[in-house]
Formats: C-alpha cells, sequence, structure tokens
C-alpha cells in the first residue's frame, strides 16, 4: 500500500502551543504566587466567575500544587498564557467538552497590565486550532457575561457569531447580568484564520 505524502509546513516545524507573542504552558506549582496577585484584583475575579473570598498565601500555595498534578478531565485543559518573554500574562481553560458532540467551550483572562497587545486573541486562537484541527472537535460556545464589553468585542472581531442570550444568569455588583453565548465552527474558523498551508493569519 502507497501512504499519501503529508505536506511538510512551517506550522509543523514549530511548538504548537507558541504564536507571534504568546505561548501556551501547562500550569506550574511556582505559578501560586502571581496567582495570589490576582487575586487581590476584584474586577478581573468578577469577569471570570465571580468574587470569592480573600485566599491566605498558603492554601495559594497548596491550590497550585494541586492544579499542577491535576490529570486533564477528557479534553479539558487549563493553559497558562506567557508572553515570549517568560512571563506569566493570562489564564485561559477549556470546558465543556464533548468529544461526542465535537464542542466544548473556555474562559480567557489577561492581567490588566497586559490587556489590549493582541494576547487573548492569540491564545484563543492557539487552543481553536489545536481542537479543530488535532482533537477533531466542530465548534466552539464561549458564553460572556453581558457586562463584559471588551469580550464582547473581542469575540465579535474573531468573527464569532452571537447564538444566544440567557437573561438575568449573572448576579454581582447588586444586580442581574445577561449571559451571552458565541460560536464558531471548524469550517468558519478555517476560513476565516488559517492560510492554505494550515498556519494561522497573522492579522487578527
Amino acid at each position: 500500500m502507497v501512504y499519501p505524502t503529508v505536506k511538510k509546513t512551517n506550522s509543523m516545524n514549530t511548538n504548537i502551543w507558541q504564536g507571534t507573542h504568546i505561548r501556551l504552558r501547562a500550569f506550574e506549582p511556582t505559578d501560586w504566587e502571581t496567582h495570589f496577585i490576582w487575586d487581590q484584583d476584584s474586577e478581573m475575579e468578577r469577569q471570570l466567575y465571580h468574587i470569592n473570598f480573600p485566599r491566605s498565601k498558603e492554601a495559594t500555595r497548596r491550590w497550585a500544587e494541586k492544579e499542577a498534578a491535576k490529570e486533564p478531565e477528557g479534553d479539558n485543559f487549563f493553559f497558562v498564557i506567557e508572553n515570549l518573554s517568560g512571563e506569566q500574562v493570562g489564564i485561559i481553560s477549556t470546558h465543556e467538552s464533548s468529544a461526542r458532540n465535537g464542542t466544548f467551550s473556555y474562559g480567557v483572562a489577561i492581567r490588566k497590565e497586559h490587556q489590549r497587545k493582541g494576547y487573548a486573541s492569540e491564545a484563543i486562537l492557539l487552543v481553536l486550532r489545536y481542537y479543530f484541527q488535532e482533537l477533531r472537535y466542530q465548534k466552539v460556545t464561549p458564553p460572556v457575561f453581558s457586562f463584559n464589553e471588551a469580550s464582547i468585542r473581542l469575540h465579535e472581531r474573531l468573527g464569532f457569531q452571537q447564538e444566544g442570550r440567557l437573561r438575568r444568569m449573572i448576579f454581582t455588583q447588586g444586580q442581574y447580568f445577561d449571559e451571552i453565548f458565541f460560536g464558531m465552527t471548524a469550517e468558519e474558523f478555517t476560513s476565516k484564520h488559517l492560510n492554505s498551508e494550515g498556519i494561522l493569519n497573522e492579522k487578527m
């Protein structure tokens, strides 16, 4: 039997987790201090899920050790986003991954001092490329809180479609907010963000 030749592209010669400005890596126990500092930013906590009770340094250390040793739950994974200087700038985590249906979701957060540098866009596209091109997922549906206007604009700019809105799902700042669901298919991602050799377009 003669097997087809796989065309070798630049994307196959580099780390699939590295882009132009950032790389994705696994969580390490030594990341605890950065996350302890992040815990002091209530607005970042609010945008991720909700504002928690204060957590001690020791509790944060134990959490980091446990998180670093945790095995992936199916195709759900917690990524650290770092710039090419090795500085941790944010996180992106996939969840609700259903290999049977080929659907998944994610949440992303960038430290305030590193926002508006294209880090979130590139992290999202690296994750989508892996899930669509390597794991054979066919659709992603990230939720965004209605008060998070920056995230809404980000997903619209990346070509996501707004597919639904659940009213009064999130309570914070003394009031209820809606949860907006965005969606993108594998075909839409390929058409908008990959060139003919399967490499991410530089302009996002």
